[in-house]
């Protein structure tokens, strides 16, 4: 981890140089130095720590650190890593304990993440001078704004990042070793919606529910008018991603509407949600003029009506669909399209926290209840929560305002 390598045409492969050791692990040490509960004396961040400071380097509004700030930044970013409680002016470090919503913490949050960046960006623009493609491997590749900072540099002709950069991805790697060893072919056959099919042959208490064979429109109709739904469709997806087949969907035009998914999933409120978007569309609301199906770059919004998807620096980490790539997800875009003048939702996991994808249909009636959902979605199969408040007041005209079709201009 932390080098470059290159590949050549028969595979060989040659070690450009080691950059930075353990660049993951040094990006999230710095959320545990904030965090009180974080032992000073472990040696690794924990597992979610890098994901939840990338959320929050992206409140950072100063470039320039403070001289104590620098003093840090040497400690974290030269020579091999060390965990905190190696620095020597530990209990006067900036930032020691303060707190993950503390501002100035925040703000130096961009400044680290930027710093790692330029390690990186400075060698490359040095040595690397071919202009290859760059494939981006190990869990750093989910660090979306780096991705994209790796794209904005124009050194490389393409930037790629799997949908498994890492650890969810060393089985296909071992796979592709192995073949390639046996056979001389590393080519395999794979896409992202690799997992295990849906169990929904368990039994659950079925009578809390209302259940219709629906259609795309009903679901549009009820996201529209802010039903917060689980969404279960095919296999589910191989890496950490949530990509329309094991999702939790939502109207995006709402701030409350990130609230209430931040509360559902039982996490911090900095964290954002991603939108999931027509392709077609993508670039009116995002910028985004190609194809990004892995929710692996960020892109700017270009409207203000979409709050639950835009995170506090005005960008978001978006999934493009076509009709090839998801066509029921695809499907159900359209008739939101057609609802409200919008291809966009708010796309989240559906998972315990801390946990895979949920897979039965026991797990969900689980979740439903004990998360809040107004109900889920198992292959066009709708079960409604009879006991949720939204739900009810969507079958009552007199009861909600429903969400009229609008035009951007207009919302």
């Amino acid at each position: 981890m932390g080098a470059f390598y290159e590949v050549d045409s028969e595979l060989n492969i040659t070690l450009i140089a080691d950059v930075l050791n353990q660049p993951g692990n040094r990006y999230g040490l710095l959320y545990g130095l904030a965090d009180p509960t974080f032992p000073k004396d472990g040696p690794y961040p924990r597992d979610s720590d890098a994901g939840k400071l990338m959320a929050l380097a992206s409140f950072s509004n100063r470039s320039a650190p403070s001289a104590d700030e620098k003093k840090l930044l040497s400690f974290l970013l030269d020579g091999p890593f060390q965990k905190l409680s190696a620095y020597e002016d530990l209990e006067q470090a900036p930032h020691l304990n303060v707190g993950l919503d503390d501002p100035e913490f925040r703000n130096f949050s961009g400044i680290y993440s930027n710093a790692i960046f330029d390690v990186f960006f400075q060698f490359a623009s040095e040595n690397l001078k071919k202009r290859q493609p760059l494939v981006i491997a190990g869990g750093c590749g989910l660090n979306c704004d780096w991705n994209t900072k790796w794209k904005e540099t124009g050194l490389f002709s393409e930037v790629f990042a799997p949908p498994v950069a890492n650890d969810s991805g060393s089985a296909i790697g071992t796979a592709i070793d192995a073949q390639f060893y046996f056979t001389g072919n590393p080519k395999i056959e794979w896409d992202v919606y690799s997992g295990l099919s849906f169990r929904a042959d368990r039994s659950f208490n079925s009578g809390k529910y209302d259940i219709h064979d629906t259609d795309y429109d009903m679901i549009a109709d009820m996201l529209a008018n802010d039903l917060i739904l689980g969404w279960v469709s095919g296999r589910y997806e191989i890496g950490p991603r949530a990509l329309g087949n094991r999702s939790i969907l939502a109207a995006p035009f709402r701030d409350s509407t990130r609230i209430r998914l931040n509360e559902i999933k039982q996490r911090e409120q900095f964290r954002p949600i991603a939108p999931v978007c027509l392709r077609d569309d993508a670039e009116k609301w995002f910028g985004c003029n190609h194809e990004s199906p892995y929710m692996l770059f960020t892109h700017r919004s270009t409207s203000d009506a979409l709050a639950a998807v835009t995170h506090v620096n005005g960008t978001a980490r978006i999934q493009t669909v076509t009709s090839a790539s998801n066509k029921h997800l695809y499907d159900l875009l359209v008739a939101f399209k057609a609802r409200t003048g919008y291809g966009v939702l708010c796309n989240t996991s559906l998972n315990f926290n801390g946990k895979g994808f949920i897979n039965s249909i026991v797990d969900l009636d689980a979740y439903a209840i004990q998360h809040g959902l107004d109900g889920f979605v198992v292959e066009g199969r709708a079960y409604l929560l009879k006991d949720s408040w939204r739900y009810q007041s969507y079958l009552k005209p007199s009861g909600f305002s429903p969400v009229l079709a609008r035009s951007p201009s207009s919302i």
